[in-house]
């Protein structure tokens, strides 16, 4: 071992040390600098780096948009519904914007340069008339990319729903839409929806889709407004569409009594229920038998566009 000499004498005290003194002397980092030193020269930015730079941008720009599409297509591969000869595209539709794309960034969330799609299965023997409205309220608020399929367990389907988006129109880059929203008519009990395709469990029955496609509208309600909107959503769903004669009449006599209140069903503006109601209404062809006050709501709710290009379907 190394004998080392103490560097604490008796006591504790420290013994003085000789340094050295052929190292360099360096001022002190922690000073600060005089108040009149000129400041730092900046260095120019080289233009071949700018340049480089700029180029970045534009490829990674193109990576977004290449992602948009790639995302889609893998949408479609992914699915159950793989089978969709995707040569056999309906028709798709330019619908028009009046307002903020924002809007679905919040409420969806935010993936720059990937398209949100909505895939939705029904059987065109009951066509689930409230999404057909739905469709067209968000055609109002947002750009959104519109498709019908037909799927290979579904022999043949009816002309009009085949055109229920309306006609061809010229198509955009995928990314420039805000929303997809595709419908393939396949032979199911219920209607199924996916928003997420890869991740997400779908969404049966047409109240449930319903109410997804109303909140992409942006309407906030309180507790109990919710509570009302999603009883006669459910009511309609369960009692109108799929209850005996009895429960049918008592619920036709609650829906006059409460049109008699109110020009809606849940205060003075239209909801999900009187959408899902008045869809119901039509598939069970009970419109001609309702009482006076549901008779004045059915008109009032065909005076809107929404409805009155879905109730074409229908003739």
């Amino acid at each position: 071992m190394y004998k080392v000499k103490p560097f604490h004498g008796a006591g504790g005290a420290v013994l003085a040390e000789q340094l050295p003194t052929c190292m360099y002397h360096l001022p002190s980092l922690h000073r600060q600098h005089p108040l009149n030193a000129s400041p730092p020269l900046q260095e120019e930015v080289d233009p071949s780096l700018q340049a480089l730079e700029a180029r970045q941008e534009l490829i990674l720009k193109r990576l977004y948009e290449l992602k948009s599409a790639v995302d889609g297509l893998s949408k479609m591969t992914q699915t159950p519904d793989a089978d969709i000869d995707v040569t056999n595209i309906i028709q798709t539709n330019d619908c028009s914007l009046t307002a903020n794309g924002a809007d679905l960034n919040v409420m969806l969330g935010k993936d720059y340069g990937a398209l949100k799609d909505v895939v939705i299965n029904a059987n065109p023997s009951l066509p689930p008339l409230s999404l057909l409205v739905l469709h067209n309220l968000l055609c109002e608020r947002y750009k959104i990319l519109s498709a019908v399929h037909t799927h290979s367990s579904v022999k043949s389907v009816p002309e009009n729903l085949l055109k229920c988006f309306g006609e061809l129109t010229k198509k955009q880059p995928r990314h420039e839409y805000q929303l997809g929203f595709t419908l393939i008519w396949k032979d199911v009990p219920k209607p199924q929806m996916k928003f997420s395709v890869q991740t997400m469990c779908p969404i049966e029955g047409e109240g449930n889709i319903a109410r997804f496609l109303f909140s992409l509208l942006g309407q906030k309600y309180n507790a109990v407004t919710s509570t009302l909107i999603d009883s006669w959503v459910d009511t309609a769903i369960f009692q109108l569409r799929e209850g005996s004669s009895k429960e049918k009449g008592a619920v036709l006599r609650s829906m006059n009594a409460a049109l008699g209140k109110a020009v809606w069903l849940v205060g003075n503006e239209l909801t999900v229920a009187d959408i899902v109601a008045w869809s119901v209404l039509q598939q069970t062809g009970s419109a001609n038998a309702a009482p006076a006050n549901v008779q004045k709501w059915m008109k009032s709710c065909e005076n809107l566009a929404p409805f009155s290009s879905i109730l074409k379907l229908l003739k």
